[in-house]
């Protein structure tokens, strides 16, 4: 493979193999809530250990000595970062399956990549579906519907419930629009760090409405330091990093097209490690999933 396409191909298989990991997070948050931990609390752990991990590498960087972004407005932006990509999307995600079924939460939140490219290609000529991606993506989401409802075609509308999962679909949307004018200003270690910490700052009213803190002695037991600890550095830091880095090279559009495949991997790492099966319906939807990707992708360069 020669070396200018082996660099055309890594962003597409660095944004699988993020989606992917995100993927599987529903089945270690799943572990961590059966031991006792709140969505909210879940989700401010992870956070407060990636800022850490990430702050104390930047500190060892001898290039990064930035602790504000250039202008108040840009600080703004970040701010903006943190609350859309972080506390805002991750509470509505949550609060919905208080609401409404899990499956209508994971087919609504999966209508993302259809807001994100209805967003940008508002703002940006150059984002917008050309007819074939357009096609594609509309493959996707079938097969994302054909996973989740497992052959039970059957919806309870919940106006609250349903309501708060799309808002955090525009939330992710929202986050990259946004990501756009950020990557042309900043680096993704420094957009990371800023999002981390406008996303724990911004969680502060919450637990002033909601307190409650687990005890050390939960935290530090294996199964939860460990489910923990591959939120935070893995699906938080390292993956917060690469998924700026993807949307630099492919593009906010393209890029969050890879969230039709996290329902797969949601159903395969759930198979793998709370031993919930496999059925004909995710082989299908699955492959509709990746035909249609493939499909938007290669059309599109090609239009």
């Amino acid at each position: 493979m020669a070396k200018g396409e082996l660099k055309s191909i890594l962003p597409h298989v660095v944004a699988f193999l993020i989606v992917a990991i995100w993927g599987s997070t529903f089945a270690f948050t799943k572990l961590l809530l059966l031991n006792g931990l709140s969505p909210a609390q879940i989700f401010t752990l992870r956070f407060i250990i990636a800022y850490v991990l990430l702050l104390l590498f930047s500190l060892c960087r001898k290039s990064s000595h930035r602790w504000f972004s250039r202008s108040w407005r840009d600080e703004l932006l970040m701010c903006g970062l943190g609350v859309t990509g972080g506390s805002l999307y991750f509470l509505t995600e949550n609060a919905s399956m208080n609401y409404t079924t899990t499956t209508n939460t994971s087919l609504i939140v999966c209508t993302t990549p259809l807001l994100t490219s209805a967003l940008v290609g508002f703002f940006y000529k150059s984002e917008r579906l050309s007819r074939w991606q357009t096609f594609g993506s509309l493959m996707a989401m079938a097969g994302v519907a054909v996973v989740v409802l497992n052959g039970h075609f059957v919806l309870h509308l919940s106006p609250l419930g349903d309501g708060l999962a799309l808002a955090a679909s525009l939330c992710w949307a929202l986050y990259s629009l946004l990501m756009i004018r950020a990557n042309k200003g900043y680096d993704e270690f420094f957009i990371t760090r800023k999002v981390f910490f406008y996303g724990l700052l911004s969680m502060i009213p919450y637990f002033m409405c909601v307190p409650g803190w687990p005890s050390l002695r939960n935290l530090l037991q294996p199964a939860i330091l460990g489910n923990l600890f591959f939120l935070g550095f893995v699906a938080s830091l390292l993956c917060f990093i690469l998924w700026t880095w993807v949307i630099v090279r492919l593009g906010a559009v393209v890029a969050t097209n890879y969230v039709y495949v996290s329902p797969v991997t949601s159903v395969f790492f759930a198979w793998w490690i709370l031993s919930e099966p496999i059925t004909p319906f995710f082989l299908l939807g699955g492959v509709l999933i990746l035909l249609g990707m493939y499909l938007a992708d290669r059309k599109g360069h090609r239009s």
